[in-house]
């Protein structure tokens, strides 16, 4: 019976062996060690295989291959009982600095024991006492093997109980089926000595082990979500990063733009520094594409950048862009024409803000890469009554450069930049297209491209939005005009920590004929609020101390404090405003100061046209 039992458990552990190693598996301490314990299991069960064949075949038990292999039987069952109390050892040390280099020592420990043990149980005598029904082996080779396996096994069971909080209960469950298992095989052998069951019981704790390890596929998921939240904290990180290296780019940035705009308006200034000025306005705005494209590309790869449907005149929206871009093209010997259909409808819903991100990339590029000739921007739609949507098909061509065919499909590629020796002097980082085609498919629209090398190139976007009506809003205008005359006299209190953007907001609010008071921080501005009476408070937001947002939240717990409270802040991020407008603020601005959301916010909240 004996016999059978281990020819059996020896093809169910093969079948295991198949499916254990057919897997991709976690390479760790723990499923290697099943893995010898697998393999070692089915090396006993094929010795204990050999002996009772060659029991039954009446071999005379004093033969050289019989002895051998009944000597083998023990020392393979030392060797599964010590690889077996290593596991137990493993499962139950907690996780900490120097755990390795404490199951390096255990490892090196066992290892000694089995190299001092084998030889005794391999050289030392033994004899075969023939009873009834079987035959056992006596002498002092299989007395040292009996003793080592009884003082492994009581080790095991003393350290797991030592270690009882730490282990894990469905790990220690094999040595819980081991420990009854031997209790079963000694009470069994008391009743049927031929039985020797010993190594079919070691089986069936290995098998039972395959159902409490950890599962390799599990662990292949657990170790991706734990690559996923690690690639999520390093993201985090990087918008972090990114947020404030806005913030510290853009501060600058703002002193920079705002003096220089300042220079410009300044009556007695030569014409001369004035266009010097505005060279360094314009550097200061290409640097902030520059900075914005990063942003951008960082926000759509993160999957943060959102769409936010707006209802906006598209006939502004187009006229606007077309008065943006004739700046950009200069001096150059270009005719610019645009070519906007009269059917186009009053009112459209869609995310108007990365509608003109898209085309004014489009246009812009037509502008860098064109050095005579002309530039064609042109609008058409097909107008869905019954289903309430337009198309809007925009083209822009050009005649410039063109790009060689080979390189059309690299087009929207990031950093991707063509024919480097014919335009090092142009600027960019080669993010503007990849931008676009992210922008317009997150939009739900298509961009396309035609170009001939040498000739010049057309884009063409189209774009679905929603129709809401095809009559133009009433006084709708894309300028918004500001009466200064209205503003004299008003209280504005400016809180910023930088003298320097404190002085630029001075002067860029001086046409105005505010009163101006500054705060340098937030406990300032608590101050201020509290004893005098303001018509509007600008804020910074990244104060030392205490924070623009957490000043706004102590500002408002102010008895009957009313006064509209408005962001301005070098955090520029996407999503950035509606952040802070959640967060209580009244608007939000951000640095550099752009002259038509300032006079769209004065007019909001101090009255204007």
């Amino acid at each position: 019976m004996g016999l059978y039992m281990s020819i059996s458990s020896l093809i169910f552990i093969g079948i295991l062996m198949m499916d254990f190693f057919s897997k991709e598996r976690v390479n760790n301490i723990e499923t290697r060690l099943y893995k010898y314990l697998l393999i070692l299991t089915s090396i006993g069960l094929s010795l204990d295989i050999f002996t009772g064949i060659l029991y039954n075949l009446n071999v005379d038990y004093n033969n050289f291959f019989y002895m051998i292999a009944s000597k083998l039987v023990f020392v393979y069952i030392v060797a599964w009982l010590l690889i077996f109390a290593f596991y137990i050892k493993l499962i139950s040390m907690p996780n900490s600095e120097n755990r390795n280099k404490k199951l390096y020592s255990s490892f090196m420990i066992f290892a000694f024991i089995f190299i001092i043990v084998t030889p005794f149980i391999l050289i030392l005598p033994v004899h075969y006492i023939e009873t009834d029904a079987t035959i056992v082996p006596k002498g002092i080779s299989m007395i040292i093997a009996y003793i080592v396996s009884a003082l492994l096994i009581i080790y095991t069971i003393g350290l797991a109980i030592k270690n009882r909080k730490i282990i894990s209960k469905r790990k220690i469950k094999p040595l819980y089926a081991l420990v009854i298992l031997l209790i079963v095989n000694f009470l069994a052998q008391n009743f049927f000595p031929d039985l020797f069951l010993i190594n079919f019981l070691l089986s069936l704790v290995v098998i039972f082990m395959y159902f409490t390890i950890e599962n390799p596929d599990v662990k292949m998921i657990k170790e991706l979500n734990m690559a996923k939240d690690q690639a999520e904290k390093a993201n985090r990180a990087k918008s972090e990063f990114l947020s404030n290296m806005s913030h510290e780019i853009r501060t600058p940035l703002n002193a920079i733009v705002g003096f220089s705009e300042c220079l410009i308006e300044s009556p007695n200034l030569d014409s001369e520094a004035k266009d010097h000025a505005k060279d360094i306005v314009d550097a200061s705005n290409n640097l902030l594409e520059i900075v914005n494209g990063i942003l951008d590309i960082s926000k759509i790869e993160a999957n943060k950048m959102e769409i936010v449907p707006k209802e906006y005149n598209p006939k502004e929206v187009f006229n606007g862009l077309c008065k943006l871009i004739i700046p950009r093209i200069g001096a150059k010997p270009i005719e610019f024409r645009s070519n906007i259909t009269e059917d186009l409808p009053g009112i459209l819903k869609g995310d108007v803000g990365k509608l003109k991100q898209v085309v004014l990339n489009i246009l812009t590029n037509a502008a860098k890469y064109t050095d005579r000739g002309e530039i064609i921007f042109s609008v058409s739609c097909i107008n869905r009554i019954d289903t309430k949507k337009c198309s809007l098909n925009i083209a822009v061509k050009d005649t410039g450069r063109g790009i060689k065919k080979e390189d059309i499909n690299k087009l929207f590629n990031k950093f991707e930049r063509f024919d480097e020796d014919q335009n090092t002097s142009t600027e960019g980082t080669g993010l503007g297209l990849a931008i676009t085609k992210s922008l317009t498919e997150m939009m739900g629209g298509r961009i396309t491209v035609s170009s001939n090398y040498g000739e010049g190139s057309t884009f063409r976007i189209n774009i679905e939005q929603d129709l809401i009506s095809m009559e133009a809003p009433v006084g709708s205008s894309e300028e918004i005009e500001i009466d200064y005359s209205l503003h004299s006299g008003k209280r504005i209190l400016v809180v910023d920590d930088s003298k320097i953007n404190l002085k630029v907001a001075n002067n860029i609010l001086r046409p105005y004929n505010f009163t101006i008071v500054e705060a340098t921080s937030g406990f300032e501005a608590l101050e201020l609020a509290e004893t005098g009476t303001f018509d509007l408070i600008l804020m910074d937001i990244m104060m030392p101390k205490m924070n623009g947002v957490e000043c706004l939240r102590r500002l408002k717990e102010i008895p009957g404090f009313d006064i509209p409270v408005v962001a301005l802040t070098a955090d520029a991020i996407e999503g950035q405003d509606e952040k802070y407008i959640q967060a209580g603020f009244n608007d939000y601005l951000s640095k550099p100061i752009d002259r038509y959301q300032l006079n769209r916010v004065l007019n909001k909240y101090l009255g204007g046209k």
